[in-house]
């Protein structure tokens, strides 16, 4: 069986689910927000859902310019 040489779309991909930290609960479509690098110890990531995202006006990590 050959395999595709096409890359999947953003059509194709299914919505991580995971856990927002604004709204303090799980939810479809969190997107990376801020990440806290800490020189010694383990760090930390904010994940919001599309509606907390509008609500608060976030910007996805990766969107950044």
């Amino acid at each position: 069986m050959a395999e595709s040489t096409q890359r999947t779309t953003v059509g194709d991909t299914p919505p991580a689910y995971g856990f927002c930290s604004w709204h303090q609960a799980h939810a479809p479509g969190v997107r990376l927000i801020t990440v806290i690098e800490q020189g010694s110890g383990p760090g930390h990531v904010h994940y919001a859902c599309g509606p907390c995202r509008q609500e608060h006006g976030l910007v996805p990590f990766a969107d950044r310019p």
